[in-house]
């Protein structure tokens, strides 16, 4: 029996250290970048205070952020993620601190209870509420449209709506589904992309935002996963994470 635990904890040290060391191999393509993030989980797409946990850091430094000798920009990186939403393995929004990341959907069910029990349902008349009773009439709107759709239309407004849409998406509530882009008169489209907004009901089915177990069982799974994933992060680092 001993031995049978202490060949048990061998086997997880291992698998531990092989996906961290694993972390530490350069990204090329957005196929590994889907790879990763199915590997470990949780990825914000930038810095989140955990060394080297974030897409940009994991990238080569080819697929980074460059300024183009004519002026323009070039981020693979960026472009990459378009590809990751298409796929659809894994759910997309500022889910990190306010911040941008990617969450697999073999862990979102968990994320998803676990994020919504830390806040109560948007209440009856609430800007939260109507927006959310927006997005499910129309099935999903770029964030311009959805700020005029819910009324915000004057001077100052843009930072206020944005900032009721980032909560929601830290809730759970609301997800980017893909990207739109403006295009120019030959066709092309250019910029940084619109996000497209909808509700994880409408773009995975309600079931998968239910696991079928309590926010804390919900929360001690995740944990026992980043701690595995991640020997070197603190406990509190690993908290912030999915807070």
């Amino acid at each position: 029996m001993a031995l049978f635990f202490c060949i048990f904890a061998l086997r997880i040290s291992v698998l531990s250290f092989w996906k961290y060391s694993d972390m530490e191999t350069a990204i090329y393509t957005a196929a590994q970048l889907m790879e990763r993030i199915q590997q470990v989980g949780f990825l914000p797409l930038m810095g989140v205070g955990i060394d080297g946990f974030s897409a940009d850091e994991m990238v080569d430094d080819d697929c980074r952020y460059v300024i183009l000798p004519d002026g323009g920009w070039d981020w693979p990186m960026w472009k990459w993620k378009e590809q990751i939403i298409a796929e659809g393995n894994c759910a997309y929004g500022k889910f990190f601190a306010g911040k941008a990341g990617f969450v697999s959907h073999e862990w979102w069910p968990d994320f998803c209870n676990y994020r919504r029990s830390k806040s109560a349902e948007p209440a009856e008349g609430s800007v939260e509420e109507a927006i959310l009773f927006t997005l499910r009439e129309q099935g999903s709107m770029i964030t311009r449209k959805l700020r005029a759709a819910c009324g915000f239309t004057g001077p100052k407004m843009r930072g206020r709506f944005d900032g009721y849409v980032t909560r929601l998406q830290m809730d759970c509530r609301i997800v980017t589904g893909d990207f739109v882009y403006p295009h120019d008169k030959h066709g092309k489209a250019y910029g940084w992309g619109w996000s497209l907004l909808t509700t994880p009901e409408q773009l995975y089915g309600r079931d998968a935002c239910q696991p079928g177990r309590s926010a804390e069982a919900s929360y001690g799974r995740m944990m026992s996963h980043l701690r595995r994933t991640l020997p070197t992060a603190t406990e509190q680092q690993l908290a912030r994470l999915l807070r």
